[in-house]
Order: structure tokens, then C-alpha cells, then sequence
């Protein structure tokens, strides 16, 4: 590492190795053409405009964003945007239609009056949206609950003078298994989504674009007949939870939050300056109480998060930090932690290397 700017540097910041970046990329680029699959990334996990611009130099076709500000962010890098959540609010939607013309704009929606909103404001921007319908296959958070449900909303939108219908979309992030347990889940998907796509053909609404697919179940989506499109997001950085279902080794880690130790006084902990505020207090996919794992160290657990404090776990580890000593955490969930900060500190070959201002975080 660059010793003298890391050690400089206030702390907790959020650190992205571009080395492992360019080396993700560079296996899910390949893995997409091998199964003949269009990539689009999901560009929530990093919220970054030149980390997008990787991920299209490495073979992406477009992108996907959570919210207008990355729609917004995204289509300065990238003319073929998904916003992959329903645009519901006028305001939502003046903003969205404001996007470049060149933007190819397609919307993932799941309801006639969220259909209605978007194909009035489409029709008075004087522009066309495409539409995928959105499916419900197990997850139980949004989509259609039937085909039948599936086929009235695909044919609202054939009408709808504003928008085009571009086929469907579904996300199974309740899928949170090891990889080698994932077979018989993957296969139940993929009945399910063969339902729809019969149903939808034979009304003569054959979906186009058949899009899924997450980090977790990244390395299984050729198992899903009739998928053609993917929307990973987190693989790109990679975090505990990924390591924790095998859909990534420990190296392949590229996002840590650098932290500094500021107390070892209670025995077999030690306190770090990085707490919920920096690496997000979510639960891990396998286990409860846990927060993240040193990055060099992945025995040592993060096991209790307060606003500012991080206590490490020091039973499974002969080491023993010194107070003012710097750790790299790996946070269960890189996209939450990644929204709580201003900035990404790149590194290259453990030099540091510039940095990256996250300009879609927050709303």
C-alpha cells in the first residue's frame, strides 16, 4: 500500500482496489458471452459514473438504476438506461423524462396506475418509454401475482400511445443459498418464469427482454430458460455476503472500509472508528450479529455496530491490534455501506490512485 496516504488519510473511508474491479469484470464479461446473455449491470452497488464506464468498456450493453438521481447520473455515461423501480410522483417522473432524448429509457413496473402516471407524463415529454413487466417469483416484495395478471398489464402498455412494451423482469434476491444448494431453487425459477413467457406468447405478447439474475445467483442464471439479460450489481465489489454463499473468494473482495483502532481496553475485543454510519448494520445472509470481517483477516468478525464504534471480534485470532493501528473492513452489504459516503479511494497495486466522487448516493 501506499503507506504514506493511507496512513494519512481520515478515517473510515471506503476503499475500492481496482485491480480486483478490472478482474470481476473481466469474469462476468466472460461468463455472459459463453451463455450468450446480455449484461446490465445493476449500478446501485457503486453509484459512480466512471466504475459504469468500466463496466460498459468490459462488454455491459446498459445499465440499471434504483433511483432518478443514478438515472440521472448514468445516462451521462450510458445512452441505454433501466430504472428498474416503479416512477411513482410527479416529481419523479418530470425528472425522468428530462433525461437526454438519445437516452433509450426503459421502466420496470408492476401496476395499471403506475402505467397510467408513465405513459401521461411519456406522451407530454413527447418521448417514448419502454416497459418491462415486472414478475413476483417467490421474493414477495413487488411483480405480478399471475400470467393472467402479467398478460392485462402487457397489453395496457401495447396501447399506451407513450410507451412500448419490451417484455418482463423479475428479482429473486430472496435466492440467498450456497451455490451448491442453489440447483433445485434455481430449476423452481425457472418453471415459474416458463409460465409466464407460455402465457404471455400465445396472447401474442412474447417478451423481447427476459431480465433477472443477482450476485447470489450470478453464476447459476443459464439455468433459467428463457433468461436473456442479467443485472448483477454487487459483483462488481463483492462483500461478505457474497463469500458467504460462494458466489465470490475472499481475493475477489475489492470493496473495504478503512478503519482505525482507537480502543483494546475490554478483553478479546478491540474498537474500531467505523460503526453503522460507515458499514451499515445489516445482518449477514448465514448468520446474525455479525457486520462484516477484516479483509486480510477474514476470522476476525465485526459482531457489534454502534453509530461510530465497530467492535472486532479477537476470539478466533492470535492478533493483537495496537491502538491507532488501520484495518480494511469487508461490510456484509457493499451497496449500503458504499451510499453512506462521499467518496471512493481507488487503489492500484496497493498504491493509491486517485479517487472517485459517488455522485448518485443518496435520493
Amino acid at each position: 500500500m501506499d503507506v504514506d496516504r493511507l496512513d494519512m488519510m481520515t478515517t473510515p473511508a471506503a476503499l475500492v482496489d481496482l485491480d480486483r474491479v478490472d478482474a470481476n469484470l473481466r469474469r462476468v464479461a466472460a461468463y455472459t458471452r459463453q451463455h450468450g446473455l446480455r449484461w446490465r449491470p445493476h449500478t446501485k452497488t457503486h453509484k459512480t459514473p466512471e466504475l459504469a464506464r468500466l463496466q460498459l468498456a468490459a462488454g455491459a450493453q446498459g445499465v440499471t438504476v434504483a433511483t432518478v438521481r443514478e438515472a440521472e447520473v448514468m445516462a451521462t455515461v450510458c445512452d441505454d438506461v433501466l430504472l428498474a423501480y416503479p416512477p411513482v410522483g410527479e416529481d419523479r417522473l418530470t425528472r425522468l423524462m428530462a433525461l437526454p432524448p438519445q437516452v433509450r429509457l426503459t421502466v420496470a413496473l408492476d401496476s395499471g396506475e403506475a402505467l397510467g402516471m408513465l405513459d401521461r407524463a411519456a406522451r407530454m415529454a413527447g418521448r417514448t418509454v419502454g416497459v418491462l413487466v415486472e414478475l413476483d417469483l417467490g421474493m414477495r416484495r413487488v411483480g405480478v401475482q399471475s400470467p393472467e395478471d402479467a398478460i392485462a398489464l402487457a397489453g395496457n402498455v401495447a396501447f399506451g400511445s407513450g410507451l412500448e412494451y419490451r417484455g418482463i423482469t423479475f428479482y429473486a434476491g430472496h435466492l440467498r443459498l450456497p451455490q451448491e444448494k442453489l440447483g433445485s431453487a434455481m430449476r423452481e425459477q425457472s418453471e415459474r418464469l416458463a409460465t409466464f413467457i407460455e402465457a404471455l406468447t400465445d396472447s401474442g405478447l412474447r417478451p423481447g427482454t427476459v431480465s433477472g439474475g443477482s450476485t447470489p445467483t450470478l453464476w447459476r442464471s443459464h439455468d433459467v430458460t428463457g433468461l436473456t439479460e442479467i443485472r448483477p450489481g454487487i459483483n462488481i465489489f463483492n462483500d461478505r455476503n457474497a463469500v458467504s454463499v460462494g458466489a465470490c473468494a475472499w481475493d475477489e473482495c475489492a470493496y473495504s472500509v478503512l478503519a482505525t483502532v482507537v480502543s483494546t481496553t475490554v478483553p478479546g475485543q478491540a474498537v474500531i472508528d467505523a460503526g453503522s454510519k460507515a458499514l451499515a448494520k445489516e445482518e449477514g445472509f448465514t448468520d446474525t450479529g455479525v457486520y462484516g470481517a477484516l479483509l486480510g483477516k477474514p476470522e476476525v468478525l465485526v459482531r457489534g455496530l454502534s453509530e461510530e464504534h465497530g467492535l472486532l471480534d479477537l476470539s478466533n485470532t492470535s492478533w493483537r491490534p495496537y491502538v491507532g493501528e488501520r484495518v480494511r473492513v469487508v461490510p456484509n452489504h457493499a451497496c449500503a455501506s458504499v451510499n453512506l459516503h462521499d467518496t471512493l479511494h481507488l487503489l492500484r497495486q496497493g498504491a493509491w490512485a486517485g479517487q472517485y466522487a459517488i455522485t448518485a448516493r443518496g435520493w
